[in-house]
C-alpha cells in the first residue's frame, strides 16, 4: 500500500468517525434513557443507544467499499450474508435497548444471524497447524464458527458495563487488526477493521472518561458480531498458520473475564444468564479501584494481545504454541489482584 493510499483511507476513516459522532449526538438528544438499578454502576439516568453511530458509520463505510473498492470486498455470497446478518443483529439489539427483551430472544437472534453468515459460506473449513499441516474440518468448522460468533457477540455485550472499556478495547483491536491485515493482503479485514474502528472512535469521546451516553446492546452486540466475523475472515490469511486466533488473542482480556465469570457463577449454582455485577472489572470497581484506569487496563490487554499477534506471526512454528499462552499469566495476575482487592473491601461473595 502506498503512503498516498493510506492517507486517503485515514481521511475516509475520519469522515466516518465524524458521521458516527453526529449520530451519537442525535441519540443523546433522543433521550433513550438507561435507568439505574442494583446491578448497574451508574447512579443517574443516562442516554443509551450510542452504538447507533457505530452501526451507521460501518454500514455507510461498507456501502462505499462495495461501490468503489471491489478488491476489498469478500466474494458476493459471503459479503451479502455477512452484511445482512450484521444489520439483523443491530436491529434486534436496538429494539432490545428499547424493550429490554429476555435473553432467550436475543440469543435466538444471534444464532440466526450467525447461521445466516456461516450459511453464506464464510466459516473456518481448514486449520493450518504447525508441525501438522492443513487439517480439513468441514462441517465441524461451520458448527464451531456459529458457536464462536454467538460467544464473541455475547462476550463483548457482557463486558459492556463500564465507561470506555468496550469501546477502547474494540478500537485498539481494530487498529492492530487493520495493520496486520494490510501486511497480509487481507483487504476486506483491513477495510472492515478500519471502518469499525472509525465508528468506535466517533463514539468514544462521548463515553469516556465520563459518559454522556452508553453504547447499548446495539453497539456492543454489533461490535462483538463484526469482530467475530473478522476473526473467521482472518483465518484465511495464507501467510499465517492458525490466523484464526489473532482476534481472540487481542480480545483475551475480555474473553478471560467472561469465561472465568461464567464458570465461577455456574460452580456456585447461580444462573449464568441472569444480570449481575460479578465480572472481574466490576468487582475491581466495587473494591475501590478507579473505573477510568480499569478501562485503560483492558485497553492495555488488547494492545498486549496485538503485540503478541505480531510476535506470533513472525515466530518460527516451534514457538507459536507457547506464544499463544502469553495472555494467560497476565490475566492470572489480574485475577489475583482483583481477588485480593475484593477481600480487602469485604467482598467475600462477588
Amino acid at each position: 500500500m502506498t503512503a498516498e493510499a493510506l492517507l486517503r483511507h485515514l481521511a475516509f476513516a475520519c469522515a466516518l468517525a465524524l458521521l458516527s459522532a453526529a449520530a451519537v449526538r442525535v441519540m443523546i438528544s433522543a433521550r433513550l434513557l438507561d435507568r439505574p438499578n442494583a446491578r448497574k454502576a451508574h447512579t443517574v439516568p443516562t442516554p443509551k443507544g450510542g452504538g447507533v453511530g457505530i452501526v451507521l458509520a460501518f454500514l455507510v463505510g461498507v456501502a462505499v467499499l462495495y461501490r468503489y473498492a471491489e478488491f476489498g470486498r469478500l466474494a458476493e455470497p459471503y459479503f451479502r450474508g455477512v452484511i445482512l446478518a450484521a444489520i439483523a443483529i443491530a436491529v434486534v439489539a436496538f429494539f432490545d435497548d428499547l424493550k429490554d427483551w429476555p435473553f432467550t430472544v436475543k440469543l435466538g437472534a444471534q444464532v440466526l444471524a450467525a447461521i445466516m453468515a456461516v450459511g453464506s459460506g464464510l466459516y473456518i473449513d481448514d486449520l493450518r497447524i504447525p508441525y501438522v499441516g492443513v487439517l480439513q474440518i468441514g462441517v465441524l468448522g461451520a458448527v464451531l464458527s456459529i458457536a464462536w460468533i454467538v460467544f464473541a457477540t455475547n462476550a463483548v455485550n457482557f463486558i459492556d458495563g463500564m465507561n470506555g472499556l468496550v469501546a477502547g478495547s474494540v478500537l485498539v483491536t481494530c487498529a492492530f487488526l487493520a495493520a496486520i491485515a494490510a501486511a497480509q493482503g487481507g483487504w476486506f479485514v483491513y477495510f472492515a477493521s478500519l471502518i469499525l474502528g472509525a465508528g468506535v472512535a466517533g463514539f468514544l469521546p462521548f463515553n469516556y472518561p465520563s459518559a454522556r451516553i452508553f453504547m447499548g446492546d446495539v453497539g456492543s452486540q454489533f461490535c462483538g458480531f463484526i469482530l467475530a466475523i473478522l476473526a473467521i475472515a482472518a483465518g484465511r490469511f495464507q501467510g499465517v498458520e492458525l490466523s484464526f486466533v489473532l482476534v481472540p488473542f487481542m480480545l483475551s482480556g475480555i474473553i478471560f473475564d467472561v469465561i472465568f465469570t461464567l464458570c465461577r457463577r455456574a460452580l456456585v449454582g447461580e444462573r449464568v444468564t441472569q444480570a449481575h455485577r460479578g465480572h472481574l472489572y466490576q468487582v475491581a470497581a466495587r473494591s475501590g479501584m478507579d473505573s477510568r484506569w480499569i478501562a485503560v487496563l483492558y485497553w492495555g490487554f488488547a494492545a498486549y494481545g496485538g503485540l503478541g499477534c505480531l510476535l506470533f506471526i513472525g515466530a518460527a512454528p516451534m514457538w507459536k504454541p507457547l506464544i499463544l499462552l502469553m495472555p494467560l499469566p497476565v490475566q492470572l495476575v489480574w485475577l489475583w489482584t482483583v481477588r485480593r482487592a475484593a477481600r480487602s473491601a469485604g467482598l467475600e461473595r462477588w
